[in-house]
C-alpha cells in the first residue's frame, strides 16, 4: 500500500513500506512538524505571492517551505497592497507585518480574506474550507505608548476612578492631579475638596498675565488676571495727555495747560487708577478723564476735575456703573 499524507503534508507510511528509508522519511516528518510549530519564514514581499507548500511530497530529503512555517515575517516595499495566498489546510500563522503597507491573506481563488495592517502582529488561521480568519490581534488598540488607553466601559487602566465620557476626563474619589518635578521625585497636586455642593468649572484666562498679578474670579468661575498690591504703582510726573493703565498712580501737572487722561480700553472688576494734582493747578487748567467707552459714575460722559490739589482713585465695577470714585 502506498503512503498517504496528513493535513500538514506529513508522510503517513503504510505498514511494511519504505524499508531502508523509513528513518529518512521520519526525520523529514519531524522537521516539517518543527517548522510548522515554530519555524520562521522571513519573506521579502515585492507583490502578490503564493507560499510554497507540498501536500503530497513523499521524499527522504527535507525542504523548507514558507507555507508550512509557524511564523511569517513580512518585509519589503510592494507599493500596492499584496495578496498572500496560504495553503488551504487547517493551519495557523503568527504574522508579523513589518511593511509600511497592509497585506491581504487568502486561501485561494474565491476564498475569504483577512487584512493584516502595516506594522501589525496578528494570529490568523485557515479552517481548511477556503476561510482565512483573524485570531488574536497584537496591534495597539487605538493609541501609542505616549497615550493613556481605556477599556470599552470608558475606564482608564481598568480603574473606575479615572473615566472618560468622550469629552471629559474625571478623577474620582478626591484623587489628585499630580504634576511631577524634573526627576519625578516629588510632585505638586491639585485636589477637589471633600464635599462640593454643585459642580464648579474654573475657566482660565487666555494670557499669561503680568508680573505681580493674581487670578481673580468674576463670581461665575471665569478667572482673569488682576494686580493685587498694597496700592498703586506710582509713575513719573505727567504733563501731557496719555492712556492710563490699571493698577498705576499718576501725578498730573497741568501747569502748562489742561490735558486729557484716557482710561484703558478694557477693564475688569477691581481695576483701579489713582490721580493727584501735582502742582495744584486743576482749578485753572482742568484735568479731563476720557471715559474711552466706559461709564464713569454711571454716566456716559468724561469726567472733568477742577478742584485744586484733588487726589482720587477710580475703581471699575461693571458695564452699568463703569468707573466709580473711591475717594476725592
Amino acid at each position: 500500500m502506498a503512503s498517504t499524507f496528513s493535513n500538514l503534508g506529513l508522510i503517513l507510511m503504510a505498514t511494511g513500506e519504505d524499508s531502508g528509508t523509513w528513518g529518512y522519511k521520519t526525520n523529514v516528518n519531524i522537521q516539517r512538524i518543527d517548522f510548522a510549530m515554530d519555524g520562521i519564514a522571513e519573506l521579502t514581499i515585492t507583490g502578490s505571492t503564493t507560499l510554497a507548500f507540498s501536500t503530497n511530497s513523499d521524499t527522504t530529503t527535507y525542504t523548507q517551505e514558507a507555507g508550512r512555517a509557524g511564523i511569517l515575517v513580512l518585509s519589503g516595499t510592494p507599493g500596492a497592497i499584496p495578496t498572500i495566498t496560504v495553503p488551504n489546510i487547517e493551519k495557523q500563522y503568527l504574522v508579523n507585518n513589518t511593511m509600511s503597507t497592509s497585506a491581504t491573506f487568502t486561501a485561494g481563488t474565491g476564498a475569504s480574506t483577512v487584512t493584516v495592517g502595516a506594522g501589525a502582529k496578528t494570529i490568523i488561521y485557515v479552517d481548511g474550507s477556503d476561510e482565512v480568519i483573524e485570531g488574536i490581534s497584537a496591534t495597539n488598540p487605538g493609541g501609542s505608548d505616549t497615550q493613556v488607553q481605556f477599556n470599552s466601559s470608558g475606564s482608564f487602566g481598568g480603574s473606575a476612578n479615572l473615566t472618560w465620557d468622550g469629552s471629559n476626563i474625571q478623577i474620582g474619589a478626591q484623587g489628585d492631579l499630580r504634576l511631577a518635578d524634573g526627576d519625578s521625585s516629588n510632585y505638586i497636586a491639585i485636589q477637589a475638596p471633600t464635599t462640593v455642593g454643585s459642580n464648579v468649572t474654573l475657566t482660565l484666562p487666555d494670557t499669561a498675565g503680568s508680573a505681580d498679578q493674581a487670578l481673580v474670579t468674576n463670581g461665575s468661575g471665569v478667572l482673569s488676571w488682576s494686580t493685587i498690591s498694597g496700592g498703586a504703582a506710582w509713575q513719573a510726573v505727567k504733563t501731557t495727555g496719555f492712556t492710563a493703565v490699571a493698577g498705576e498712580g499718576y501725578f498730573c501737572n497741568t501747569t502748562g495747560g489742561a490735558f486729557t487722561v484716557t482710561l484703558p480700553t478694557t477693564a475688569t472688576i477691581g481695576d483701579f487708577i489713582s490721580f493727584i494734582d501735582y502742582a495744584g493747578t486743576f482749578d485753572t487748567n482742568n484735568l479731563t478723564i476720557g471715559r474711552n467707552g466706559h461709564n464713569i459714575q454711571g454716566s456716559a460722559a468724561d469726567l472733568t476735575v477742577a478742584t485744586e490739589r484733588a487726589g482720587f482713585t477710580l475703581v471699575y465695577v461693571d458695564s452699568t456703573q463703569g468707573w466709580l470714585l473711591q475717594n476725592n
